[in-house]
């Protein structure tokens, strides 16, 4: 079982109800919640969420260790084939669409590494910033690059190495491999809103994560020799609140880029959603209608 959808639309309380009442365990496929310290800005499940239905692939490693979907991946594969050995029922949950189509349908590998051009596009990267590289990405490739965040480093670098090494765009070699993969036979949950709604939910949560202390969590993890410059700490929130510390930004100007920049995010999550197949639809609320999908799904 997958539940998807875009970031603050609710997936984590029902996951939760959904194990207390199937019986279920949770593996986390969200790409921030796997570091220790950050907790606040990746909206990680409460002790009392985590109290009420087992979790798993959550605080996982240090900020400045690395991981992609190539570890998460070595970890998901083996976790949930051991949970349904013991007969538990698997509940995938998050927001991170490659974690989840890797999962699914396949990882692309792609063409090898060349560290030479590599490391003279993050040298690029550092003199001319990210967005440069990004809107030539979006020059020679802008399939990948309406997929790829402008911050998204790792992935804007890839495409762009991939291209310099080959000629040729790496949208092309992931259409070619297709995804084809399909290691699991499994219900996909999509959850969504009116986007008003959406958005008025993540206006509140934001506003929750600053008064929780967001800006104290980044504060202390600076302050225990965490670089700035680290990549989770570039991640929408966490970015913000740096600029804060740095005081490029007031707390009110952070509070409202952290909004603009969920709602973007939020809205390339619900368009990738929306272009995959098998994907059934429903709103979080009310419940009924999902817990019958799921019961259906699992009692088959």
């Amino acid at each position: 079982m997958v539940l998807a959808g875009p970031t603050g639309v609710g997936k984590t309380g029902l996951a939760v109800e959904a194990a207390e009442r199937f019986g279920g365990e949770i593996v986390s496929a969200d790409s921030m919640q796997v570091y220790l310290r950050l907790d606040i800005g990746t909206a990680k499940p409460t002790a009392g969420e985590r109290a009420r239905a087992p979790h798993h692939l959550i605080d996982l490693i240090e900020p400045d260790e690395p991981f992609d979907v190539a570890a998460f991946l070595a970890l998901a594969r083996p976790l949930i084939a051991e949970l349904n050995r013991r007969g538990a029922r698997v509940l995938v949950v998050g927001g991170t669409g490659f974690y989840l189509r890797s999962l699914m349908r396949g990882l692309f590998v792609g063409p090898g590494s060349d560290p030479a051009v590599r490391n003279r596009l993050l040298a690029e990267a550092r003199a001319s910033g990210l967005e440069a590289l990004h809107a030539r990405l979006a020059r020679v490739d802008p399939v990948a690059a309406g997929r790829i965040h402008v911050n998204d480093r790792v992935r804007t670098l890839r495409a762009l190495e991939v291209f310099e090494l080959t000629g040729r765009p790496i949208s092309e070699f992931q259409a070619e491999h297709g995804l084809a993969e399909a290691p699991y036979e499994a219900l996909f949950i999509a959850l969504g809103l009116p986007r008003a709604e959406l958005l008025a939910r993540i206006e509140a949560r934001t506003r929750r994560m600053y008064e929780d202390g967001l800006i104290e969590e980044v504060r202390g993890l600076v302050e225990n020799g965490f670089s700035p410059d680290l990549r989770p700490l570039q991640a929408i929130g966490y970015k913000q609140a740096v600029d804060f510390l740095e005081g490029r930004l007031s707390r009110a100007e952070a509070e409202a880029e952290t909004v603009r920049q969920t709602a973007r995010y939020a809205k390339r999550q619900l368009t990738w959603l929306r272009s995959q197949p098998r994907v059934t639809w429903h709103g979080p609320h009310p419940a009924g209608a999902l817990f019958e999908a799921m019961a259906r799904f699992w009692e088959a």
